[in-house]
């Protein structure tokens, strides 16, 4: 909190909230409207019980406030989460559970790597899946009226999972309500939870099967496109129309090749008669990637462009590519300079959302318009000199 914030009033003050508001209020009036919505959805006693009980978390409003998405650069978060550790481990599990994999593909249309990138990413297989009580951590967001409209839709179907035995009332997991191996939202367990063994019960927490089943399940609805690759690494030459690159523009490998695109050992692309863009997270001296309509899956998960990237790189590795080449990419902004990027573009009437020192998606827009009016390579990628420059 900024110094200069003023203390909160006492709770004493507060409106009390009528039943059923959206948030904010008497925190135990507010609540009773949450289980008046609950019973009318036919939760029972057991789950109601356990909103009773429900107390807020101060924790989770820290974090809340505090989150920050993934200020490291490409280079330096992927080489952080895709470790030797989970490389092995991933293979592992691809081995250990093929038949599940194998369904799941069958099924849904997703292959093992894809999932196995996603466990890894999220849980490390399980190991780590938050110790926030989810219950508490719902309830305090879904009052809290910075983003209700996100967390109250949550909470009925928590009750309902809670209700039927399918967790219990003091599950834990990520401190914005996430609960299991892949992290899956309670609307999304309730609704499309899957029993991959057949033992008559969804548990995402502990059931490697129905984990797998269920994350093949969710990508399928999210837009996968069976039998379709995600990314593929490139190279780029020295000198290029950049504006034409960004994971949007997406072309035929035919045109990309004519501009002088062509695999990672300098072969020729192989058009397989799909539509890509060119990806470059930090610049056209940097990685660079073909992205296809499935590589918009992975933002859908997660709209961080930089975990997106990484949880498709890592599912690469998964299914057999090699480490991709950094390349020498230029020198980035730290995240001071960042937040003066940000205000200089904000002055110029771009909306980069917060001004938080982060190479979100607007940033990279908002760069990408100003390399073009200066005349400067259009890669999204803020140096020192774009920086001098506005």
């Amino acid at each position: 909190m900024a110094q200069d914030t003023a203390p909160a009033a006492p709770a004493t003050s507060a409106p009390v909230a009528a039943p059923g508001a959206p948030c904010g209020g008497d925190f135990e009036a507010w609540k009773q409207g949450v289980a008046a919505e609950a019973k009318a959805a036919g939760v029972g006693q057991a789950g109601l019980d356990a909103l009773e009980a429900a107390t807020v978390d101060d924790k989770v409003l820290a974090r809340d406030r505090a989150q920050g998405v993934f200020s490291q650069t490409f280079i330096q978060f992927s080489g952080r989460m895709i470790s030797a550790y989970r490389l092995k481990q991933g293979k592992a599990r691809l081995e250990k559970y093929a038949d599940i994999f194998a369904r799941a593909d069958q099924q849904y249309g997703v292959p093992g790597p894809i999932v196995t990138a996603f466990w890894a990413l999220e849980t490390d297989f399980g190991a780590v899946q938050g110790d926030f009580h989810t219950l508490n951590a719902l309830v305090t967001l879904a009052h809290d009226c910075r983003r209700p409209q996100v967390f109250r839709p949550q909470l009925v179907p928590l009750l309902t999972l809670i209700d039927r035995g399918t967790v219990p009332a003091d599950v834990k997991g990520a401190w914005a309500g996430e609960i299991g191996q892949t992290q899956m939202l309670p609307i999304d367990y309730l609704a499309d939870g899957v029993d991959g063994d057949g033992d008559g019960k969804v548990d995402l927490r502990n059931d490697v099967a129905d984990v797998i089943m269920t994350t093949a399940k969710k990508l399928e609805m999210k837009g996968w496109k069976r039998d379709q690759p995600w990314i593929e690494e490139v190279r780029v030459p020295e000198v290029m129309d950049w504006s034409q690159t960004g994971r949007t523009t997406k072309l035929p490998l035919s045109q990309w090749s004519q501009w002088g695109v062509t695999r990672p050992d300098g072969s020729p692309l192989q058009d397989n008669g799909l539509k890509a863009g060119i990806v470059l997270p930090m610049g056209y001296k940097g990685p660079a990637f073909l992205a296809y309509d499935n590589f918009d899956v992975y933002l859908e998960w997660n709209q961080s462009f930089t975990y997106a990237l990484t949880a498709a790189v890592l599912a690469s590795r998964f299914a057999g590519a090699p480490a991709y080449d950094p390349r020498n990419p230029d020198p980035g902004l730290n995240q001071d300079q960042m937040k003066q990027l940000q205000t200089k573009l904000e002055a110029r009437g771009y909306d980069v959302g917060t001004v938080d020192g982060i190479l979100g998606t607007n940033t990279r827009e908002a760069v990408r318009k100003e390399q073009q009016r200066l005349g400067l390579p259009v890669d999204g990628w803020p140096t020192a000199e774009l920086l001098d420059r506005l």
